[in-house]
């Protein structure tokens, strides 16, 4: 692969970007809420607190949302390749009847011309049916 890593990584530079200026957004105006929390109980704010307080915040917000999304992306995943018929294409059954109608129309090289599409697209798992594979 040539060229920059900065074409070649675009989308992950800018998802680092979003990242670190949402973290520091949230740094920042943590302390401003730490602060004025402590102004009304009287007390001085100290950064070993505001530390503390923060991390904690920080961590309880990336173990809600890495849970969930690991979920929905290694769940997901994991029942699509598994087949639950959740996770079934709709054109499983638009192929099967197109492949009716091709045997119907010519039976004699039906097999061999979907063979040979099956071929095709066999890098392409999603669009292979599943009666077609390993043939």
């Amino acid at each position: 692969m040539t060229g920059s890593p900065w074409k070649r990584y675009g989308f992950a530079w800018v998802t680092l970007g979003f990242f670190l200026v949402s973290l520091a957004g949230h740094w920042v105006f943590g302390w401003f809420a730490y602060v004025n929390e402590q102004a009304s109980l009287h007390a001085t704010p100290d950064v070993s607190g505001y530390l503390v307080e923060m991390m904690r915040d920080t961590l309880e917000n990336w173990q809600s949302e890495f849970l969930q999304l690991l979920w929905q992306v290694v769940g997901l995943a994991l029942l699509l390749y598994i087949g639950s018929p959740q996770s079934k294409e709709g054109n499983d059954r638009m192929e099967a009847k197109i492949d009716a109608l091709l045997r119907r129309i010519d039976p004699a090289e039906a097999d061999r011309i979907i063979g040979e599409i099956d071929e095709a697209y066999s890098g392409q798992n999603a669009e292979v049916p599943q009666d077609h594979r390993w043939r």
